[in-house]
């Protein structure tokens, strides 16, 4: 088995076609199959399903696929590491993001980040929360924050904080009337609008998922593709929307808490499985010095936290203390 047979058959597995991998190698169709007969031949296992359309992976084939990229990406670090060394070159991470999570202090930890770590780049990158898992895997980014659950034995996952919903009224509407936390069946026979329109699952199916779980039947369902849309439109009087708590946007809508205890959605972040980079700790320990200073967008109404965060966040604040 070598670096080549691997590259071979994460391409087909990518792909799913034998013709479109060997174009994305430079080889010819035959001797990329060849090789990827010879691997299967030494593992004494089978990979891939030839006779389906479009091409399958096996069982063990899925477990060889998510084990390959780990390899590939090792080496690719290790090269990296090396040229990196050798011209000085400077240090960089991959961050993924879904966009809400910019309304609750990813920019204030970015900043104190290449502040702290000036010999460090930062790149962010607009990634739906499943997608993240995707690119942590393969390698093109190093950490996600995303608000899905995943349950990738590949990933490892650190729940930063529960935000507490909200639901964007028009203040003209009935609803908006009121003050005081609302409750999901109050939204019975309503018009909703949920966001992002894909990739899918996403945080519109979170909510989605909430409203089902109350039993809530919507007189109907407008999908829009980011949360500005969404807040423009409600404003619009289209309909309803449900919005973490750090993204009420606009002065012109009315924001009330959902009373629900179900209506969290969790900030979390995640990395690839048994990587012990030095970044990941100095970003986890950020955080809890950001949480420990109280910004406006973090309140004990609208944020629950782990206890072990909570820990953490304990921690930072004496240490951030001023010396009597």
């Amino acid at each position: 088995m070598d670096l080549r047979q691997l590259r071979y058959f994460v391409a087909v597995a990518t792909t799913r076609n034998f013709t479109r991998a060997a174009e994305q190698m430079h080889i010819a169709q035959p001797p990329l199959s060849r090789q990827i007969q010879l691997l299967e031949e030494e593992l004494g296992v089978q990979l891939v399903q030839r006779n389906s359309r479009p091409v399958r992976l096996t069982e063990v084939g899925r477990l060889f696929y998510e084990q390959s990229l780990q390899v590939l990406h090792r080496v690719d670090q290790m090269k990296n590491t090396a040229q990196q060394a050798g011209r000085n070159h400077r240090q960089s991470i991959s961050i993924g993001y879904v966009p809400s999570t910019l309304y609750g202090g990813l920019p204030v930890l970015v900043r104190t980040f290449r502040r702290r770590y000036p010999d460090t780049d930062v790149h962010l990158v607009d990634l739906g929360s499943i997608q993240q898992i995707s690119e942590l895997k393969s390698g093109r980014i190093d950490l996600g924050l995303g608000r899905l659950r995943s349950h990738d034995t590949s990933v490892a996952r650190t729940v930063l904080r529960e935000e507490k919903l909200v639901l964007a009224i028009p203040p003209a509407w009935p609803l908006a009337a009121a003050t005081g936390p609302v409750s999901l069946q109050e939204l019975d026979g309503l018009p909703m609008l949920v966001f992002p329109k894909e990739p899918r699952p996403s945080f519109a199916d979170h909510v989605l998922g909430l409203l089902h779980e109350k039993g809530v039947k919507l007189a109907e369902v407008h999908e829009v593709r980011e949360l500005h849309t969404a807040l423009g439109l409600v404003a619009a009087e289209v309909g309803l929307c449900i919005v973490p708590a750090a993204a009420r946007l606009r002065s012109d809508i009315v924001y009330r808490l959902i009373a629900d205890e179900i209506a969290t959605s969790p900030i979390i972040l995640s990395h690839r499985l048994n990587d012990d980079s030095w970044y990941i700790a100095a970003i986890k320990q950020l955080i809890a010095e950001m949480y420990a200073q109280n910004p406006p967008w973090l309140d004990f109404q609208t944020n629950a936290f782990p206890s072990d965060l909570a820990q953490s966040q304990a921690q930072a604040a004496g240490a951030n203390a001023p010396k009597r």
